[in-house]
């Protein structure tokens, strides 16, 4: 390739007829995506959930992947929730039920990534072979590098998400990426900063699986169910081991993978695989735990419609773990790992016409006492759900916000004429593989104004998760002041806000 032809350039007629014109980034300016013009991604974190999500992207005619990055080059020894599943997956994305036949394991990795690309790429544009995706194992060399490079999706484990995301914006580049947005309070507020800053657009992709508070805030000002005074939500998760100890062998670092790389700004260990695939969300280094993994999704939309700010306190009830040593059975004191279970408070202010609300997180197979409505109905507690506490009554959804409805069933027959429709999205449906999430983001990308998923709208839900596990690290109730991202009243606590940075990886 000539040197003064961009990949870019060399991408776009590739691509053609897809596209009408490529138009060189400097020549537009910082981060600017000319309408008529691809948006050149860069896909950094080639996990399970990181090609899982590929095909999505890979479909859209405004996306094209010029570039993945991982600290693992190629490997077989994932974590997933089905053996076959993600391999399935990849081979119903490529039209190939051969694809790595023989192999067995969970596969994932750059070359992994670099190679689904290309061969997608290939088929639709009807080529036996399509070269042209550059790999990284550190993202800090991509940005450096791919001046191109319009954008990023970071699908990283959760102690990576602020440093990248920084990063990346600082570098001009937008930024689609995973929940959270960090795993510490400090670190959330400077992907905030920066965001605001920089005005590059940014999606924080938990906002594609919210459910509509339409019906539920019709109701609850319709006075159906009195003053709201309490949310509840529950989740089956973790369905993930949460090691009570840290591990004490250390077996060899697998071949073809960076763990330096992988460790980020995290602070020095040494390998483990209980540390990595899948299970990474379960320590307060890597993780942000079961309510970063699910509370996003179910929560962000009730932030929104009752304006929830940071909480003013978060109260915690992990469950812990025994262990026999030298015949002496005792509990472990653990700061290290997120508990199997646990339930947490958060307390906040009243605003405006709302009065101090309460917002309960409950994870581990633990839920809300059922309530006397239920019983009414004869109906047990949903795996999974959401239950809104009123003076004179009860909301309950199952799962996120999904089929809301009063209970007991008598009183919703009551108000069936005071249900309110969710509003259509009336965008492009051809785009219908992507989440309107992603839609808006790229239509931001191009010069459009941002969306509500953006990072600037996440600032008090990533605050509040991130101080249910400084609530969780204490084991009971912390005061929190916003104002001055400072707990008052454990004042040893704040040091959970931040985290110990290794050399050279500071924020």
């Amino acid at each position: 390739m000539p040197n003064d032809m961009s990949r870019r350039r060399f991408l776009g007629a590739a691509m053609a007829p897809a596209i009408f014109q490529v138009v060189p980034r400097h020549v537009l300016g910082k981060g600017y995506v000319a309408p008529n013009d691809k948006i050149a991604l860069a896909y950094i974190g080639m996990g399970t959930q990181g090609l899982r999500e590929l095909g999505g992207l890979l479909a859209s005619p405004e996306i094209q992947v010029v570039s993945v990055c991982d600290p693992n080059t190629d490997s077989t020894d994932y974590v997933d929730w089905s053996k076959d599943g993600l391999r399935n997956d990849i081979r119903r994305l490529l039209g190939n039920p051969d694809w790595r036949a023989g192999s067995s394991g969970i596969p994932g990795g750059r070359e992994v990534g670099r190679e689904v690309v290309e061969a997608y790429y290939a088929g639709k544009g009807g080529k036996k072979k399509f070269n042209g995706v550059s790999t990284y194992a550190d993202f800090r060399e991509l940005l450096a590098k791919e001046k191109d490079v319009d954008a990023v999706k970071v699908m990283t484990p959760d102690h990576l998400h602020a440093t990248i995301a920084i990063a990346a914006m600082n570098a001009g580049k937008h930024v689609l990426m995973h929940k959270p947005m960090a795993n510490r309070i400090r670190e959330s507020r400077l992907v905030l900063e920066t965001a605001r800053r920089t005005n590059v657009a940014t999606y924080l992709l938990a906002w594609s699986g919210n459910g509509s508070m339409d019906p539920i805030m019709a109701w609850i000002k319709d006075g159906a169910i009195g003053t709201l005074r309490q949310v509840h939500n529950w989740s089956n998760r973790p369905v993930w081991p949460q090691y009570p100890t840290l591990p004490k062998d250390t077996p060899p670092v697998p071949p073809g993978f960076d763990w330096n790389l992988w460790l980020g700004p995290a602070t020095d260990r040494p390998y483990h695989p209980n540390y990595t695939p899948a299970v990474f969300r379960g320590w307060y280094e890597f993780g942000g735990g079961a309510i970063a993994d699910m509370g996003h999704y179910s929560l962000w939309a009730v932030f929104k419609a009752l304006e929830l700010d940071a909480p003013i306190s978060a109260e915690a009830t992990p469950s812990h773990v025994a262990m026999i040593t030298d015949q002496v059975s005792d509990v472990i004191e653990n700061d290290w790992s997120f508990p199997v279970a646990c339930t947490i408070r958060f307390q906040f202010a009243a605003k405006g016409e709302r009065p101090e609300l309460e917002v309960f997180w409950y994870d581990g197979g633990i839920r809300p006492p059922t309530p006397d409505e239920l019983v009414e109905d004869n109906e047990r507690m949903p795996e999974e759900g959401m239950m809104f506490v009123g003076d004179k009554g009860k909301i309950l959804s199952e799962f996120s916000l999904e089929e809301p409805r009063i209970i007991p069933k008598r009183r919703m027959r009551e108000y069936e004429g005071s249900r309110a429709e969710a509003p259509g999205d009336e965008r492009d449906r051809t785009r219908a593989q992507l989440a309107p999430g992603i839609v808006q983001w790229i239509e931001t990308c191009k010069g459009g104004k941002p969306g509500p998923g953006n990072f600037l709208e996440a600032g008090a839900i990533s605050e509040t998760i991130n101080l249910g596990a400084v609530a969780l690290r204490v084991g009971g109730r912390v005061l929190y002041d916003a104002a001055n991202m400072q707990i008052t009243n454990a004042p040893d606590a704040n040091k959970y806000l931040t985290r110990e940075y290794r050399a050279g990886w500071e924020l």
